[in-house]
């Protein structure tokens, strides 16, 4: 079990929104995802000690792993607070948010080195350019494809199609990553981060869901942290493509969102193409 004290775990609680059963904005369905990408089972009978709820799960889950595991976890969770905060206009708790990542240090055994958290704001006032299409690892019948989805992105953008822009920044990015992910296989493999069949097996590339294909691009390289945490952020709302999902989270897209989405694939493109210093 971790070494979570009972007012480390309040500082946890308070960020995570878990007194009302929740954990973020976490629906059943990307909770279990999240936690599949760690090889972990959260809606399985051992997490559910305490009951079924989302923060009854992660109470559990608290529990029954060890310090590093519980550490990385949370690290990811508090990457996707800020993102969550930066993407929808909303004020950061930025007092407890410095406790937590205090915490996770010590979980992990990580010196707590982040700095300034990096904000929206930070990342919008970059300059990133979408670099030539024919130097992204794509084949080259799909470069048209992705040329008319990035033009069409900008014009929904300028007319204030706010959702449209984030689903075809999220296709755009997941085909661009899949096709690095062909361009290096051994790399993507050989990462920690690469999903696992039954048998252990890494998977088939088309197999992999885009929160997976982030986190290998960003172990070998092609990401960096910045560009990983905030393509979570358009990842997550990307699945928002379901309705339901959007109604049960009660996201409404802006322009500020839309414009962040749009800057993360533009500086993750630039990335891939190996334009960026």
């Amino acid at each position: 079990m971790s070494n979570l004290s009972d007012i480390e775990k309040r500082y946890f609680e308070k960020l995570f929104g878990m007194g009302s059963g929740y954990v973020l904005d976490y629906t059943d369905a990307t909770y279990g995802e999240f936690f599949a990408r760690h090889h972990i089972k959260i809606h399985s009978s051992k997490y559910q000690i305490y009951g079924t709820s989302k923060a009854k799960k992660m109470r559990a889950f608290w529990e029954s792993e060890p310090d590093g595991l519980v550490g990385r976890i949370l690290s990811e969770m508090l990457d996707s607070y800020e993102a969550n905060c930066e993407l929808n206009s909303s004020d950061k708790d930025s007092v407890i948010l410095d406790k937590c990542r205090g915490i996770v240090a010590r979980l992990t055994g990580s010196p707590n080195s982040r700095g300034p958290a990096q904000t929206a704001e930070d990342f919008l006032d970059h300059e990133f350019q979408v670099p030539n299409i024919h130097k992204l690892p794509i084949e080259v019948q799909a470069i048209p494809i992705i040329d008319s989805r990035i033009a069409e992105a900008r014009r929904a953008l300028a007319v204030g199609a706010h959702l449209s822009v984030i689903f075809l920044c999220g296709s755009v990015l997941e085909a661009v990553l899949l096709g690095a992910a062909q361009k290096s296989p051994a790399a993507f493999n050989r990462a920690s981060a690469s999903p696992k069949a039954r048998d252990g097996s890494v998977k088939l590339f088309h197999e992999w869901s885009l929160a997976q294909l982030i986190d290998v691009a960003s172990e070998v390289g092609l990401l960096k942290l910045d560009i990983k945490k905030f393509s979570h952020g358009l990842r997550d709302f990307r699945n928002y493509i379901h309705p339901y999902e959007q109604l049960v989270s009660g996201f409404m897209p802006d322009e500020h969102t839309a414009k962040v989405c749009f800057q993360v694939l533009k500086a993750a493109l630039a990335s891939v193409a190996g334009d960026r210093s």
